[in-house]
């Protein structure tokens, strides 16, 4: 089953400081004004979401088909999520990784106390 851009965005604005946004003219989710996800609206498609360079790397080139990038993303932190077939849980587990990534230090601090 497909996940929306609207099943996206209900899940990340749980996590603190998260925001519907919009990056490059199309919707994206921001923590403390830091990009962690933008929708695509390119002919390739996919969400963008922010993760770390050997996670993009094992995702990509692992077997799951819902991870994917273009030239445009080589050697940017950020993987492609094909919304049509990712699980919604590993999907949730992405965004919430971006989230750690791109939030502020002082708010990651908070959070762990």
């Amino acid at each position: 089953m497909a996940i929306t851009w609207a099943e996206v965005v209900a899940y990340a604005v749980t996590l603190p400081e998260v925001a519907e946004s919009t990056s490059y003219r199309t919707p994206s989710l921001k923590v403390a004004g830091t990009l962690m996800a933008r929708l695509r609206t390119e002919s390739e498609g996919g969400l963008a979401v922010k993760c770390s360079l050997s996670d993009k790397e094992a995702l990509v080139n692992g077997e799951d088909p819902a991870y994917y990038t273009v030239p445009h993303y080589d050697g940017h932190a950020y993987v492609l999520v094909d919304l049509e077939v990712v699980d919604p849980q590993e999907l949730r587990e992405l965004v919430a990784d971006a989230w750690r990534i791109a939030a502020p230090p002082s708010l990651r601090r908070r959070l762990d106390l």
